[in-house]
């Protein structure tokens, strides 16, 4: 199974962009889909997560900015970036747990690039 992440781009601080993150082929058991973000230099971070299809979280960084939303069923995972700064410059990488977390799969990553 293959994850696609895609919709990253360059824009400009405040701007917007919607991530996609999309399967191979269908996953059962979905527990959580979420994103991650590595910056040049850095460690990757928890940028959201979608846990059970319900609750969600968020890394301190892009709480009220981002918004994470899935369809199980579909296997699709999206996350809303608004307000974008350049700190938020970094590959982002879409990653699906199943089977209460003993499967874990992860996209090739989408570069998003926030120019001042």
């Amino acid at each position: 199974v293959q994850l696609q992440a895609f919709g990253g781009g360059l824009v400009q601080a405040g701007e917007s962009l919607k991530l996609t993150c999309t399967t191979s082929r269908l996953i059962f058991n979905i527990n959580v889909m979420g994103w991650y973000r590595q910056a040049p230099g850095k460690q990757r971070e928890l940028v959201a997560l979608k846990v059970n299809g319900s609750s969600t979280d968020y890394g301190d960084a892009v709480k009220g900015r981002f918004t994470i939303t899935g369809d199980i069923a579909k296997n699709a995972v999206f996350l809303q970036m608004n307000s974008l700064k350049p700190e938020d410059t970094a590959v982002y990488y879409c990653n699906v747990k199943a089977w209460n977390n003993k499967f874990d799969f992860w996209g090739q990553g989408t570069l998003v690039t926030v120019s001042s």
